[in-house]
C-alpha cells in the first residue's frame, strides 16, 4: 500500500490531536485491512497490484477536515444490511427501502463487527460506531461515501481546538441558546414558501425542496412558550454525526460565535439535550444543545430517511424490553484454554508483541510496545520464542496488556453473571451457547496492574550513561530517553543501569550487557553485531528495557 499524505503543516490543538488519534488510527488500520484488496485480487480487477491510502488535512474556516481515502474494494452495503437483519436491528421492509448511502451508514451501527475483522491490523474489530461516538463527543462530524469496487471516503470535521467550538446562537421562549456549526446544513426562514408542514399521525413533517423531514421545535421541546408565531419563526435543518437531518423550529437566529464551552453541571447534563456551557459577551450563561440529543428526546422514529435513529430506537426497545443492559464483550481463548470474554469497551486494540519485547523488569512483567512499556497479565511468564498476542485494555487514563492465545467472537448479551468466589482477575461466569465463559474484571485488573504503587519501579529512577561532546546526544537522544524516565550520567561517571555507546566507541563499558551501541546507518555493514539504528525509536526502547534487565538480573 502507498501511503500518500498531505496537510502536515496543519495545525491543530495538541488536546484535539490527542482525541482524533485513536479514531484516526483505527480508520487507517480499516482502510488497510478491509478496504484495500490483496495484490491478486486487484489485478483479477484491473487495478494496479499497489493500493492507495489518501491522507489529506485542511483547515476550512474553524474546523480541520480530514479525509482518508483509498481505492479499495468499497464498503457492501448489501452485507451490512444482511448482518443488521441478521442482528434484529432492521426489518425485511426496512431494508428494502434503503438506499445506497443509508447501507453504507450500517458501518456506523454497533454490534455488526465479525471475529474475522480483529486482526492485528484493524485492532479490536468492533466497527466504526467507536469512532463515531469519539468524533461526535468533540463537536465533529464524520461522513463515508463509498464505491463498489473504487474505495471509500472518509471525512472528518473537527474544531480547530478542544474548548472553543464554532456555533450559532439561537433563541426560543426569550432564552438564547447555541448551536454547533459542524452540525447545521442549512438556515430557512419559514414565510419565504419553501417549507411546507404537515401532520402525519401525532409527528410533525416539513417538506423542503421535495425533502421530507421530521420537524423538532425547541420551545415545545424545552417545556417553554415560544415567542414569536410559525410564520415568523425560522428553521435550522440540523444533521448531528452518524444521523440524519432534520428541522428544528428555533424563534430567532443571532449571530455566528466562537464559543469556549465547558462541561455544565450534571444534573443539566443528564437531561440529554446539552452538549455543555458557555458564557455571552454580558456574562448571561448559555447552553450548548446536542444536534442527537435533542432529535432523541424529541422521539424521531424510523423514516426511509434515518437509519441511524431506526437503530437507536431498536436497541432502546429492545434494552427495554429485555428489562437490563446488553454488554458487548470480545470473547477470546487464554493461554491456559480457558473461554474467557471482556468488555468491548476496555479494548483499545490487539497486537502480536515479540518474546524478546517481553521481560520480568522492575518487580512485574512487562510488555514493550512502540513507544510505551505495559504491565502484562494474562500470562505468568515471557515466552520462549515466537510472538504473544495480546489485548491492549485501557480505562482512557492508563493502559495494560493482557495476553491470550486466539479470538473467538464478539456478541452483545444479556450477562446472567455468576459471580466469583472473591475478588480477583474473574468477575464471574456465565453460559453461554451451553459453554462457560469466564468474564474478567477490568476494575480489578486496573487496580492490581496499573494503580499506585501495583508493580511500580523503586524510588531511584534508572540510570543511562551518555557519552559526552555529541550534538545528535545531547539534542535528540537524551530528550527521548529522559521521557522514558532515566537519569542521565555521564559515562564512566557513576554506576548505570544502561550505557549508550557509538557503533566505533570501542571503549564505552566494561559491561557489555549494559551496552546498547548506536549506528548512524539504517542497515548493518558486515556481521550483526547487535547495534539500533539511531532513528529506530522502537528498537531503541526496547533495547534499553532488554539491557537494563540483564544489568539487575
Amino acid at each position: 500500500v502507498r501511503l500518500d499524505a498531505d496537510g502536515g503543516d496543519v495545525e491543530l490543538d495538541r488536546e484535539m490531536i490527542e482525541m482524533i488519534r485513536d479514531p484516526l488510527t483505527h480508520i487507517v488500520r480499516n482502510a488497510i485491512d478491509h478496504g484495500i484488496e490483496p495484490p491478486e485480487e486487484r489485478a483479477a480487477a484491473g487495478k494496479p497490484k499497489m493500493g492507495v491510502l489518501k491522507v489529506s488535512a485542511r483547515q476550512a474556516g474553524n474546523q480541520i477536515l480530514i479525509e482518508v481515502t483509498d481505492d479499495g474494494r468499497g464498503i457492501d452495503g448489501d452485507a451490512l444490511v444482511r448482518k443488521a437483519r441478521a442482528a434484529g436491528l432492521v426489518s425485511a421492509e426496512q431494508a428494502d427501502k434503503l438506499s445506497p448511502s443509508q447501507k453504507t451508514a450500517l458501518v456506523f451501527a454497533p454490534g455488526l463487527s465479525t471475529a474475522g475483522e480483529v486482526t492485528a491490523i484493524s485492532g479490536r474489530g468492533v466497527g466504526m460506531d467507536v469512532v463515531r461516538a469519539n468524533i461526535e463527543r468533540i463537536g465533529g462530524v464524520v461522513d463515508i461515501d463509498s464505491r463498489a469496487n473504487q474505495g471509500v471516503k472518509l471525512a472528518i470535521r473537527v474544531p480547530l481546538t478542544l474548548t472553543i467550538i464554532p456555533a450559532l446562537t439561537v433563541s426560543a421562549g426569550g432564552q438564547v441558546f447555541a448551536i454547533p456549526r459542524s452540525a447545521i446544513d442549512e438556515i430557512l426562514r419559514i414565510r419565504a414558501g419553501v417549507v411546507r408542514f404537515d401532520r402525519v399521525g401525532e409527528a410533525e413533517m416539513a417538506t423542503v425542496r421535495d425533502r421530507r423531514l421530521p420537524v423538532v421545535g425547541l420551545p415545545a421541546l424545552l417545556g417553554i412558550e415560544a415567542s414569536f408565531e410559525r410564520e415568523e419563526q425560522k428553521i435550522i435543518l440540523l444533521k448531528p454525526a452518524g444521523g440524519d437531518v432534520y428541522a428544528l423550529i428555533v424563534d430567532a437566529v443571532h449571530d455566528h460565535e466562537e464559543l469556549v464551552v465547558k462541561p455544565a453541571a450534571p444534573a443539566v447534563m443528564a437531561a440529554g439535550l446539552y452538549a455543555g456551557t458557555t458564557l455571552a459577551d454580558d456574562g448571561r450563561p448559555i447552553l450548548l444543545l446536542d444536534p442527537s440529543g435533542m432529535a432523541k428526546q424529541a422521539g424521531i422514529l424510523f423514516e426511509d430517511n434515518d437509519i441511524d435513529r431506526a437503530l437507536l430506537a431498536k436497541a432502546d426497545q429492545a434494552e427495554a424490553e429485555a428489562g437490563a443492559r446488553e454488554t458487548t464483550l470480545l470473547l477470546f481463548r487464554a493461554l491456559d484454554g480457558t473461554r474467557r470474554a471482556v468488555p468491548v469497551s476496555v479494548v483499545e486494540r490487539i497486537e502480536d508483541v515479540a518474546a524478546e519485547a517481553i521481560g520480568f523488569h522492575a518487580g512485574a512483567l512487562r510488555a514493550a510496545l512502540g513507544e510505551r512499556i505495559l504491565p502484562l497479565a494474562g500470562c505468568q511468564a515471557a515466552p520462549e520464542a515466537g510472538k504473544l498476542r495480546i489485548l491492549r485494555l485501557t480505562d482512557s487514563v492508563s493502559e495494560i496488556a493482557y495476553g491470550f492465545a486466539e479470538v473467538i467472537d464478539i456478541r452483545s448479551l444479556v450477562l446472567d453473571l455468576q459471580p466469583a468466589a472473591g475478588p480477583g482477575e474473574v468477575a464471574g461466569v456465565f453460559l453461554l451457547d451451553g459453554a462457560q465463559v469466564e468474564l474478567l474484571d477490568p476494575y480489578w485488573l486496573f487496580a492490581a496492574h496499573a494503580g499506585p504503587g501495583a508493580g511500580a519501579a523503586s524510588a531511584e529512577p534508572p540510570v543511562c550513561a551518555l557519552p559526552q561532546g555529541d550534538p545528535w546526544i545531547d539534542n535528540m537522544l537524551r530528550p527521548l530517553i529522559e521521557s522514558l524516565g532515566y537519569r542521565i550520567a555521564k559515562a564512566g561517571e557513576s554506576a548505570a543501569d544502561v550505557v549508550i555507546a557509538l557503533e566505533n566507541d570501542e571503549a564505552a563499558a566494561t559491561d557489555a550487557r549494559q551496552v546498547v551501541r548506536i549506528r548512524a546507518r539504517p542497515e548493518r555493514e558486515g556481521k550483526k553485531d547487535g547495534s539500533v539504528y539511531r532513528y529506530d525509536r522502537a528498537g531503541l526502547i526496547g533495547a534499553l528495557e532488554a539491557a537494563k534487565g540483564r544489568a539487575n538480573g
